[in-house]
């Protein structure tokens, strides 16, 4: 076999079949699992999945700076001003100033928020409990743990502040 010909046989054999991309996999279940649970909170409460994400993680934190949330809920800042500008307008988050950095400011849920939040937390938990009903107890604990990994992982694999959003 000549050279090119070895070269044209070993690209051939490089061929990426999506459906069993685990990168690719890890998309669609992901985005099979949040457009899922996004009809809860869409429809219920008019959120989108970022704006979701921001009341999540306000709801989870008290409060945090727009930095935080975008590196928490793994969004671009983009993403997440234009959820923060929305929840504001809608009088669900709240502004204050950030007196270890003026430069920042802290946002936190009003009490409509908190109230969505409270409302909304528990049917996103038995969504979650729904959709791993499918595994075993153990396969839960070992699905969790290799997403940790995995996850750790990625990150270190991942260009510094790189994020789809």
């Amino acid at each position: 076999m000549t050279q090119t010909a070895a070269k044209k046989e070993e690209l051939s054999s490089a061929t990426v079949i999506l459906e069993k991309f685990l990168p690719y996999r890890l998309n669609v279940l992901a985005s099979l699992t949040s457009n899922a649970l996004a009809q809860i909170y869409a429809e219920r409460f008019g959120l989108s999945i970022p704006a979701w994400r921001v009341v999540a993680t306000l709801g989870q934190y008290e409060y945090r700076t727009a930095r935080d949330i975008a590196a928490h809920g793994v969004m671009h800042k983009s993403t997440v001003s234009r959820a923060v500008s929305a929840l504001e307008q809608r009088g669900l988050i709240a502004r204050r100033p950030n007196e270890d950095d003026r430069r920042e400011e802290l946002l936190e849920l009003t009490e409509e928020g908190r109230e969505i939040y409270e409302a909304l937390a528990p049917e996103a938990l038995a969504f979650e409990e729904r959709f791993v009903s499918v595994l075993t107890a153990e396969e839960q604990k070992v699905l969790a743990a290799l997403i940790d990994r995995l996850s750790g992982h990625a990150r270190l694999l991942a260009p510094e502040g790189e994020v789809e959003g």
